[in-house]
């Protein structure tokens, strides 16, 4: 059980770095769109380039802090059932939701992107636009990160809910703990 915690909290650690880095594109996309605008109506100048970059930090930004959102449940979800379950039933609604949703959807993800990204990178492919960005091979490789950071923080929710099923929430960090029912 130890080694499954030990396991657990590198993943978790691994999409918090991750969450935590990427995350700051956010602030560089909307610098980068203001100086856009600013350089289009002030300067009556575009860069393509520029243009093409900010949408594409938002693609890399969105695929690489998603595990990140799962890792600190900023998802998605249906609370009707979850939020007012005890740790036992949120832990088996995990462990199926896991088994039978997330881990066939990122391997969805995976098997029908990979050569689409692999034919990218062997192109080096580039913005479609004339004088656009070159690096749209780079962009498009997060969506592999995506799949496979999503995915091992499936895993961690697996250890999780096994932990927990079996008895050992002293194993689980208290801040990857299901938070207490509300009354």
């Amino acid at each position: 059980m130890n080694g499954l915690s030990a396991l657990m909290r590198a993943i978790n650690g691994v999409n918090r770095l991750i969450g935590n880095v990427f995350s700051w594109l956010a602030l560089a996309i909307v610098l980068i769109c203001f100086w856009v605008v600013v350089e289009r109506y002030v300067f009556s100048n575009t860069r393509l380039w520029m243009q093409d970059l900010y949408p594409w930090l938002n693609g890399v930004m969105f695929c690489s802090v998603a595990a990140y959102a799962l890792y600190a449940n900023d998802h998605v979800r249906v609370d009707i059932f979850y939020r007012p379950a005890s740790n036992v039933k949120k832990a088996w609604m995990d462990l199926v939701g896991v088994l039978i949703f997330l881990f066939p959807f990122t391997w969805v993800v995976w098997t029908y992107c990979y050569t689409f990204v692999a034919r990218s990178w062997g192109l080096h492919e580039g913005s479609a636009n004339p004088g656009g960005a070159p690096g749209l091979y780079l962009v498009k490789g997060f969506i592999l990160v995506f799949a496979v950071t999503v995915a091992l923080q499936g895993l961690s929710m697996l250890i999780r809910s096994i932990l927990i099923l079996r008895g050992r929430e002293d194993l689980v960090p208290p801040a990857y703990r299901y938070e207490p029912v509300p009354e």
